[in-house]
């Protein structure tokens, strides 16, 4: 198979650490991520690496027997060693703090310690066989305080650093579980709840495994996830992962079962959401999401593989040692080594080769593995990084060879933007709640995350739409069917729709001489009325002359584009128009005489110039008293006559030309004594 089979693989910078041998024992902290090697007791030195850390630890102890648990403090300043069953050890690694050891001791009596979890930087918590300890710790006093306890049977621990929550095991068979949370110094108990054990025999006695129990967080809610053998129906004979919800108020619940339809060994890791299941025998994982549609019996959902099982993505380990030796060929790492050991959410470790690896999810593979592309659309939604997947899936669903029907694009299109419009009506609640104060009288409001699921018009319109449209071999009305199909989908979820998007429909439109379309979509609203699309529309008459009356209406339409209606009449000379429609808004007491007498010039009509001028001139009286100009207004280059500029064109013949107006029109200017009309985009 080629690296396009594989959906998961291992990171390529994996946390390396000396092997575990009879001198060397290493250790794992589940909080901080990082891999102690301790060699002797710690007397010949000890190590500390993790994912995050730039730099390893190394230090030295004094071996005072074996380590049954070392784990630094959250911010790695207080080291906690257990080497007896009954104390801890504790020392500062504070700049400026003494380095004595310092022991606390568990206080109850003939209790044995399991083992101990920081919940913060300074308090930490014992689990003993007969209950929990939780400690506030000094590091100056170098002391211990008792915070609180409880007293418990407990087989086994497990904790989960996310959520700070310790699952207790307890009871004879072992599948009654105690979950404890911690919290700025407070231990609350949360509902104690059962976990179904599959049927057995009565000869056969059957416990629950701490190997069988994980707990992650999924989707930001905590589960319990039950590894269960044999399922508990019978006409079903292979295993199941049973998750538990486990809630902060309330009772735990059984929510959804994961069918493995397979059974002998297995492992859990939780990786972006999804649940990995590993099976050694056939060395393939597969992987399930919650959040995709299952079946369901109205209090459990039943969940299949996403994908059909792969194998992770062959590893190869570069050979250690001097240069001429390093030269050598990779060595292949044995994947799903019984070496291997799990840790939540997605840690693998090597101990026997020295390794500490990342468990990844690759999404491209999952393209081509998974054909139905609302589900696929669904699964990819969900993943961290899923913005250029999700782009690269449109772009191929409108590609020649992986065409697909039109109603696959709609629904594909609907599911991104339910997620578009998801994200404004969260940003739209933020602004308004920052605006009217609210932010302030709720400390917990956040702005809200634009995650890669978010994928807006810009996105489309670059990386998709645009792209599309160039290509020639696409039939153009498939070409404006998927664009008319985007906007409709924007217009369904209540987006405002970008002009660049009609524009890109009025480009495709013209391109191939389909007007009659374009002037449907124009007088149907089919397109949004937008500035920039009059403009657009203006400058397409050279080649389709009803454009510039399309233009007009929709700039009339807006209600805030008079200005530019004005602009646009008086470019095409149409003067006396511009003028009506001023006068059909109540605009004409403030408009500019300059612009309009020069417009009229422009025009060497000068009966028109006349006209203009004796509207005016009235305009003047009415709001002055008087018709004469204010000096300075018009500009010089209208005449040399500045308080008449009728000079400019009629000189000596002034008289002669107002005798013909007055023989050809009323007394008055017809537009003048004409009553505001209703626009209509006619000069």
């Amino acid at each position: 198979m080629g690296e396009e089979d594989y959906y998961l693989e291992l990171c390529e910078r994996p946390v390396q650490f000396e092997k575990a041998n009879p001198v060397n024992c290493v250790f794992f902290d589940e909080a901080n991520k990082q891999v102690f090697a301790v060699r002797s007791g710690g007397a010949t030195g000890v190590v500390v690496k993790g994912p995050e850390d730039r730099s390893p630890i190394s230090f030295r102890m004094e071996d005072k027997g074996e380590v049954k648990c070392i784990k630094f403090s959250l911010e790695n300043k207080i080291l906690a060693v257990q080497r007896t069953s009954k104390t801890v050890d504790f020392s500062n690694f504070i700049p400026d703090s003494s380095q004595l050891e310092y022991t606390q001791e568990c206080k109850t009596k003939n209790a044995n310690i399991l083992g101990f979890c920081w919940t913060s930087s300074t308090e930490i918590v014992f689990i003993t066989d007969q209950g929990i300890e939780f400690y506030q710790v000094s590091p100056e006093k170098r002391s211990l305080k008792l915070l609180k306890s409880q007293n418990i049977n407990v087989n086994w621990y497990m904790y989960c650093p996310e959520s700070t929550v310790i699952l207790l095991s307890t009871t004879v068979l072992g599948n009654v579980l105690q979950p404890f949370h911690f919290r700025a110094g407070t231990m609350s108990k949360l509902p104690k709840f059962e976990i179904e054990l599959p049927a057995a025999p009565k000869s056969t006695k059957v416990n629950l495994s701490e190997r069988d129990i994980a707990m992650a967080t999924i989707y930001a809610q905590l589960y319990v996830l039950f590894l269960r053998h044999h399922s508990r129906t019978s006409n079903s004979t292979g295993a199941e992962v049973v998750l538990y919800h486990l809630p902060r108020e309330g009772a735990c619940k059984k929510m959804h079962i994961l069918k493995l339809n397979r059974t002998g060994k297995f492992a859990l890791n939780v990786v972006d959401n999804l649940v990995v299941v590993h099976h050694q025998d056939t060395e393939t994982s597969v992987i399930f999401d919650i959040k995709l549609r299952g079946e369901s019996d109205g209090t459990v959902t039943f969940h299949h593989p996403v994908l059909p099982a792969r194998s992770i993505q062959p590893y190869q380990i570069p050979v250690a040692g001097p240069a001429p030796v390093t030269s050598q060929s990779p060595v292949p790492c044995k994947l799903y080594s019984s070496s291997w050991i799990v840790f939540q959410p997605d840690i693998i470790i090597s101990a026997s080769q020295g390794y500490l690896w990342n468990l990844q999810v690759k999404l491209q593979p999952i393209v081509n593995l998974l054909p139905d592309k609302g589900r696929l659309m669904d699964f990819l939604l969900q993943r961290k990084e899923c913005k250029m997947v999700i782009l690269s899936v449109c772009s191929q669903m409108l590609t020649e060879s992986d065409r697909a029907t039109l109603p696959v694009i709609a629904t594909v299109f609907d599911k991104l933007n339910h997620e578009y419009k998801k994200y404004l009506d969260a940003e739209q609640s933020y602004t308004m709640a920052v605006e009217t104060g609210q932010s302030r009288s709720s400390p917990l409001l956040k702005r809200p995350v634009r995650t890669q699921a978010v994928v807006d018009q810009s996105d489309m319109y670059t990386h998709v739409l645009s792209v599309f449209t160039e290509k020639k071999e696409m039939p153009h009305k498939f070409v404006i069917s998927v664009l008319m199909e985007y906007i409709r989908s924007l217009n369904q979820f209540q987006i405002a729709v970008q002009h660049y998007l009609h524009e890109l429909v009025i480009k495709t439109l013209v391109q191939h001489n389909l007007f009659y379309m374009l002037h449907q979509f124009l007088q149907y609203h089919v397109l949004s009325d937008s500035k920039p699309l009059a403009c657009l529309l203006l400058s397409l008459e050279s080649f389709y002359p009803p454009a510039h009356q399309l233009s007009l209406d929709m700039l009339k339409r807006l209600s805030t584009a008079n200005d530019e209606i004005v602009e646009v009449l008086l470019s095409k000379h149409q003067v006396l128009a511009a003028l009506r429609f001023i006068r059909g808004i109540g605009g004409h007491d403030n408009i500019s005489a300059r612009k309009f007498l020069d417009a009229a010039k422009q025009t060497e009509d000068k009966m028109l110039f006349y006209t203009i001028f004796r509207f005016f001139e009235q305009r003047n009286q009415r709001l002055r008293g008087n018709p004469s100009f204010t000096p300075g207004l018009l500009s010089l280059e209208l005449g040399a006559d500045t308080m008449n500029p009728l000079s400019h064109f009629i000189g000596q013949d002034r008289e002669k030309l107002r005798e013909e107006v007055r023989k050809t029109c009323r007394p008055a200017s017809p537009l003048v004594r004409r009553p505001p009309c209703r626009w209509t985009g006619q000069g």
